[in-house]
């Protein structure tokens, strides 16, 4: 089977610079001029495509592989499947996006499945830094697919010698997980921006994986799928590394500091959505609905923390 990356952002690179490490590769790109020429990408520095990697901007043709990895941003997903003419018949659909879409209220694998409805897709998520994947550092992801026995195909052809993917078929588990991590993430960030200190980012880390949970169990996932990679896993990397873009914005916030509208913050408009949706389910997400008034404008960090600090004590 012959693999396409759709999406030549830092994420899409590395994974093509990963498992073009051992099988050929297409990478689509808008934008496929500066990777076709220099074998480099400008957000990737000094990690350079292998010969095995094939880049076009010619959607057509990469689309005419057996296994396709969506690689954009969460909000940018619909809009690109919507612009596909082509049915996919057979395919194997891969979302390697976080979040949770602003206009369905649902994650990247049932965006994938509401286009093409005789597809089974996947999702692979979980602790990763686009960096560390490109220079071939060890990491283990999770790969979620409804279908175990394309999951174990997609779990034999994407994994590499240094990317290590672990198979569930807890799809809902593994899109929440990834989701919901960034929006803790902000919330941490914030804290830390406002030099609240650690015991404090802890405490929101631990009531940010129970909303996960909570939320997550709700919509029918796993709690031991939160427990995994694609939850605990990412939350632990993105909620404490600078590294992360998250992360970095819950900090700009908290300084009171301007940060870049060019670098894509998923959490921010998942947060938006994972209020909408806790409304309609009736479930209490206090962190979440803060992160989502936060990064509207709405609130304040010390409203939050006040709002956050002030609720009604009770077990844990």
């Amino acid at each position: 089977m012959n693999v396409a990356v759709l999406g030549g952002g830092a994420f899409g690179t590395a994974l093509a610079i990963a498992i073009g490490q051992t099988r050929t590769v297409t990478l689509w790109a808008r934008d496929s001029r500066h990777l076709q020429e220099h074998r480099e990408s400008a957000r990737l520095p000094q990690a350079m495509l292998p010969p095995n990697v094939t880049v076009t901007g010619d959607l057509p043709q990469a689309l005419d592989h057996d296994t396709l990895l969506f690689s954009m941003p969460m909000q940018a997903l619909s809009p690109f499947a919507d612009a596909i003419g082509d049915p996919l018949t057979g395919k194997a659909l891969v979302a390697c996006c976080k979040g949770i879409d602003l206009n369905t209220l649902t994650g990247p694998a049932a965006i994938l499945a509401a286009k093409w409805p005789e597809a089974v897709p996947a999702i692979l998520t979980g602790p990763s830094f686009a960096a560390d994947i490109a220079r071939g550092l060890p990491t283990a992801l999770t790969l979620a697919c409804a279908d175990e026995t394309r999951g174990e195909t997609l779990q034999k052809q994407l994994s590499t010698l240094t990317l290590r993917l672990y198979r569930t078929a807890d799809v809902t588990g593994a899109e929440l997980g990834g989701a919901l991590k960034n929006v803790i993430a902000i919330a941490c960030g914030a804290c830390i921006g406002a030099g609240l200190g650690d015991s404090a980012r802890a405490a929101l880390m631990t009531r940010g994986f129970a909303e996960m949970t909570r939320l997550a169990a709700l919509l029918g996932a796993k709690p031991e799928t939160l427990a995994g990679l694609s939850g605990l896993g990412d939350l632990t990397l993105t909620c404490t590394s600078d590294l992360s873009r998250n992360f970095r914005y819950g900090l700009a916030l908290g300084q009171g500091d301007a940060f870049d509208p060019a670098i894509t913050v998923e959490g921010a408009a998942t947060a938006r959505a994972v209020a909408r949706l806790a409304e309609q389910k009736g479930l209490p997400l206090p962190v979440c609905t803060a992160v989502s008034r936060l990064t509207s404008g709405d609130l304040t960090v010390p409203q939050a923390m006040e709002a956050l600090l002030s609720r009604p004590l009770k077990e844990e």
